[in-house]
């Protein structure tokens, strides 16, 4: 795949520094030994356990409280604040600068916008960390103090499943809730800075994978990237119990997706979790994580590549969405 900055406008173009960093077309050739691959494969066991939430099937069939929306948003918000801050931390690591792209992915402001719509102005006091998000938060802490390559399993993870799944959980969240057309209440999906959402995880897949890592490094990866998704069921049980003790009517919409219809015809792109297009022969990411991909209300992610992997989030083929 080529990479090449120019001034010129480009439809798969993706802002940077004034310039646009221009992707390829062409489907890139995956070896089993890249980065994407490995967590495709190493993270399987995590998507079918995170896919069988219910709290992610009665998201994805447009069954979603209002309060539980809020409460998810929240809960994103101090992930993304701590995964973020970090990441700003260690943006000069030989690992991390890479895939720095904090004007085209960071998620913080757009969320705290969102955040505003829903409690006011005076949102921070109404907002705190609840227990099944801390474990979470302290985790991605922890280990952008001491390990901080392996944000990039929970970056990867994260953003890549916004800009795939993500996307349609922004559909079935306006829809269900009523939101305005306009945006408000849903702006952690909306990226701004970048063209096109297929271009730019093209070259978020690409710098991820050309990473000089040796395997010990990989697998370690792999095992971050499942205690992500681990962290996200967390954050999805919780929000599951709170629903119970909750007296909010939800109708059944209709628009929202079946786990059947999510099997048929399944594209990897659309994952929340591994939602990066690995090429027509795998498959790979999403969490909320996505669960990336949140992950979902906390866009989990889950990933179903052509290999038969299953995958919580709608079939949409690319291109129709973005």
């Amino acid at each position: 795949m080529e990479t090449k900055v120019t001034s010129e406008p480009i439809p798969n173009g993706v802002t940077k520094g004034g310039a646009r960093i221009v992707v390829d077309d062409d489907e890139d050739v995956l070896s089993p030994t890249d980065l994407s691959e490995l967590l495709a494969e190493g993270t399987k066991d995590s998507h079918e356990k995170a896919e069988n939430c219910q709290f992610v099937k009665d998201f994805l069939r447009g069954r979603i409280q209002r309060e539980l929306f809020k409460r998810g948003t929240a809960a994103l918000y101090f992930v993304y604040s701590a995964m973020e801050e970090e990441i700003e931390k260690n943006k000069d690591h030989p690992l991390i600068a890479p895939i720095y792209f904090p004007t085209e992915l960071h998620r913080r402001e757009a969320l705290g916008r969102d955040l505003e719509y829903f409690y006011g102005e005076d949102w921070e006091s109404q907002i705190s960390l609840t227990a099944g998000t801390k474990p979470y938060v302290d985790r991605i802490y922890e280990v952008g103090e001491k390990d901080p390559v392996l944000l990039v399993a929970h970056s990867y993870t994260r953003y890549m499943g916004d800009l795939s799944g993500g996307q349609i959980l922004k559909k079935v969240a306006q829809r269900a809730l009523k939101l305005p057309s306009t945006g408000e209440g849903l702006n952690f999906y909306q990226f701004e800075g970048i063209h096109s959402h297929k271009g730019f995880k093209q070259l978020y897949r690409s710098r991820m994978n050309e990473l000089e890592l040796d395997s010990e490094t990989k697998e370690r990866l792999v095992d971050e990237s499942n205690r992500a998704f681990g962290f996200n069921m967390m954050v999805f049980t919780e929000l599951e119990e709170i629903g119970k003790t909750i007296k909010e009517e939800v109708q059944d919409t209709g628009f929202g997706h079946s786990h059947a219809e999510i099997m048929e015809g399944g594209d990897i792109n659309k994952c929340p979790y591994y939602a990066a297009k690995m090429g027509k022969k795998s498959f790979l990411y999403a969490p909320l994580m996505e669960h990336s991909d949140g992950v979902y209300l906390v866009r989990l992610k889950l990933s179903i590549y052509t290999r038969g992997q299953n995958c919580w989030y709608p079939s949409v083929k690319e291109g129709k969405t973005h």
